[in-house]
């Protein structure tokens, strides 16, 4: 793999969508109005997104974690996602947007796991911009569920395991058939990846905005892709430059 730098805008982006406990504390709101204020960031960012035209973006909606909080907060942000889904699925469809959701769906319950999944076929055949939700997702435990799922095949005589290499083992992945994410974004000043997308990540340029989830909108998206325009991606290689004209392997 050579050096090379990024096109102007990413192909894939992640968000980690941070913040907005603390932007409803700051206003002296319930926690709940600041989840509400976020689901309005949401149709701002998948907005910007088609702008750049961005072709794939994923949104950490909910963490596998995130069942440890009070049951009052986790049933709200579950009654968001039923009225998100209600309200907003048609116009994502008009949009062209398709959605799909990775993660432990089955844990919000038959009702809400059909409505997800009928929103995922309805919205199937577009191609504008590919809207991932991360619903009680978590990434170590998404790479411990592959791994079983590998286990299993070999047992079973359907996968030799001298074969396994980085390729296949994608393919158990939940993202299987998506593009590694080109940049996380994660909001609230915070800067760590929190259990998402541990894998996928792992060549991603990485940009930690300091404002809260429910404050951001086209500008920051602007001036993400902005500065992942400047970055020069090396995937573990030397800069072009500097490489020895006969190299043609990763430097690690």
């Amino acid at each position: 793999m050579t050096s090379q730098n990024p096109p102007l805008t990413p192909r894939h982006i992640a968000i980690i969508m941070d913040g907005n406990g603390r932007w409803a504390a700051r206003r002296g709101l319930p926690r709940a109005a600041g989840h509400r204020e976020g689901v309005r960031a949401v149709r701002r960012t998948i907005e910007a997104a088609i702008e750049h035209n961005v072709r794939w973006l994923t949104l950490f909606a909910f963490s596998s974690e995130n069942w440890r909080r009070p049951a009052e907060e986790v049933t709200d942000l579950t009654f968001l996602l039923r009225h998100y889904l209600r309200s907003e699925l048609n116009e994502l469809a008009e949009a062209g947007v398709r959605l799909r959701v990775i993660g432990e769906r089955d844990r919000f319950g038959p009702a809400l796991e059909a409505e997800l999944a009928a929103a995922e076929t309805r919205t199937a055949g577009n191609e504008r911009l590919n809207l991932v939700i991360a619903l009680s997702y978590g990434a170590r435990a998404e790479i411990v569920a592959a791994a079983r799922r590998i286990a299993r095949a070999a047992e079973a005589g359907t996968l030799d395991p001298a074969l396994l290499d980085e390729d296949n083992f994608t393919a158990h992945l939940a993202t299987a058939g998506m593009p590694d994410p080109d940049l996380v974004i994660r909001t609230s000043g915070e800067q760590r990846l929190s259990n998402f997308l541990l894998w996928q990540a792992a060549y991603a340029e990485l940009i930690f905005d300091d404002a809260l989830w429910p404050d951001f909108g086209a500008a920051n998206l602007a001036s993400a892709i902005a500065e992942y325009a400047r970055r020069e991606r090396r995937f573990g290689a030397r800069p072009a430059a500097a490489a020895p004209p006969t190299a043609s392997a990763p430097v690690k």
